[in-house]
């Protein structure tokens, strides 16, 4: 592998904050930001959504059928159940 080609593969924080969840993992993503985790400071990213705010993952997920488009379809196709 080449010197000084490939950007530096460091701990990384991702932070959701909706979700009050951080995820220490490495990454060649960069920030200002720093968190201190454990004695140590990291970079820190945040990001709008993960498994901790996510409708699908928590379970508060709602189907939005404004048209009737799930009826229409179960008339044309069947039920399937």
């Amino acid at each position: 592998m080449k010197r000084d080609l490939h950007p530096t593969y460091r701990p990384v924080v991702f932070r959701d904050r909706s979700g009050d969840f951080t995820l220490l993992t490495r990454s060649t993503a960069t920030s200002d930001a720093t968190i201190e985790l454990d004695g140590t400071t990291y970079p820190v990213i945040d990001v709008d959504i993960s498994s901790a705010s996510h409708p699908f993952w928590t379970g508060r997920g709602r189907v939005v059928d404004t048209e009737g488009r799930v009826e229409r379809f179960r008339r044309r196709y069947g039920s399937g159940a």
